[in-house]
């Protein structure tokens, strides 16, 4: 195989920490300084902020992207006998939170071409339990959010967007986030928009729903020691509400770069065989959070080969995901045999998610493709 000129990452935060050093230093000593460190006007105005570039009226600032789900599952009123029609692609959290109101997730199968779920198997899916459509917006990449729509609104069903992976993204000229009735954010250090610790947000533009979230995020409480409904404790604490107010301002700036990369990407490996790319809904625009190829036909067993070979070499890949949530332990008993979704099942034996962050190099990219082909050589 081709030296490595240096070892590639999956992901390298520093770099990015590096050109903002100063800045988020002086914002987080402003926060210890203060001595508020739990809301306060440092998070106000960050969700603020937040709320303004997603383009909703509301925003709700909470402890992480699985909250956030949670809180808006809460705030609609799902739970025990309740049906939520999602993706089984996706990390736990998705289901996760629609189990932890006592619901059901119903899982379709996706695109291959896009790996969101297929809007064409929403309305087979639906049944007189069926409360809500939650569509996941994987590795940046938006789903056909007008054939979700078009579902959602034929049988008056709430949409509630996962973006944990896509902020910035948009379908048509609007971000995710502000298409559904709500939307659910992460700020996961990994994240395109990433705290130093974990941290979330809702997005709404129905303000019943904004205050009903407020509500539960704070031990269901308006009034110190006044409970009117059973709460969770879920805040984004001013430290990370001080970092993202910074980081906010050099999404955008990013995201391009996200962009550029994948389009380097697509261009090196348009001529490897046995490899796809990634492909584009058509109306949306990603933010790449991940770049996420498919080794076709390796049905697991010559990505994993492939992806050991490509390590030694000094290149790291992931896989996201090995294990898709419908063949979950936690979710035998929803009765899935092996086989019921062939999409998912085919994309988790063969994703390999390629380093992706916005400084990665030309020449790293390179190398990281040159090992690509060198490595499906000998299998």
């Amino acid at each position: 195989m081709n030296k490595v000129i240096s070892p590639v990452p999956p992901l390298d935060l520093t770099q990015q920490y590096a050109t903002i050093e100063n800045e988020v230093s002086a914002a987080v000593l402003g926060v210890l300084s203060s001595g508020q460190y739990i809301n306060g006007p440092v998070v106000e105005s960050f969700s603020a902020q937040f709320g303004n570039y997603i383009g909703t009226t509301e925003c709700i600032a909470c402890n992480s992207g699985t909250d956030a789900l949670y809180l808006a599952l809460k705030a609609l009123g799902i739970g025990p006998g309740d049906e939520v029609i999602t993706s089984p692609f996706t990390f736990i959290a998705t289901a996760e939170a629609v189990s932890a109101v006592g619901a059901v997730p119903v899982f379709i199968d996706i695109e291959l071409e896009t790996l969101n779920l297929n809007p064409a198997l929403i309305e087979q899916a639906i049944t007189a339990k069926t409360k809500a459509i939650l569509p996941v917006h994987i590795f940046g990449q938006p789903t056909d959010m007008d054939a979700v729509i078009a579902v959602a609104e034929a049988h008056q069903l709430p949409i509630i967007e996962d973006c944990a992976q896509a902020t910035g993204a948009q379908w048509g000229q609007k971000k995710v986030g502000s298409i559904g009735r709500v939307g659910c954010f992460s700020f996961f250090p990994t994240k395109n928009l990433g705290g130093c610790g974990d941290g979330g947000a809702l997005t709404t533009n129905d303000p019943e729903i904004a205050a009903t979230a407020r509500l539960l995020c704070a031990h269901g409480s308006k009034l110190r020691y006044h409970h009117e409904v059973t709460g969770i404790n879920s805040r984004l604490d001013a430290v990370q509400a001080a970092i993202l107010k910074v980081k906010l301002q050099y999404l955008e700036k990013w995201n391009t770069q996200r962009q550029i990369v994948a389009s380097r990407y697509e261009q090196l490996l348009a001529e490897v065989n046995g490899v796809r790319s990634p492909q584009a809904t058509e109306g949306g625009s990603s933010v790449w959070n991940q770049y996420t190829v498919l080794i076709e036909g390796s049905k697991g067993e010559k990505r994993d080969r492939l992806r050991e070979k490509m390590q030694t070499e000094g290149i790291s890949t992931m896989i996201y995901y090995p294990v898709p949530l419908h063949q979950q332990s936690v979710y035998a008993d929803l009765g899935y045999a092996a086989g019921s979704l062939p999409n998912t099942e085919q994309a988790a034996g063969e994703v390999l998610a390629l380093p992706m962050f916005p400084e990665l190099r030309v020449d790293q990219q390179e190398q990281v493709v040159s090992t690509l082909k060198a490595a499906l050589k000998t299998l």
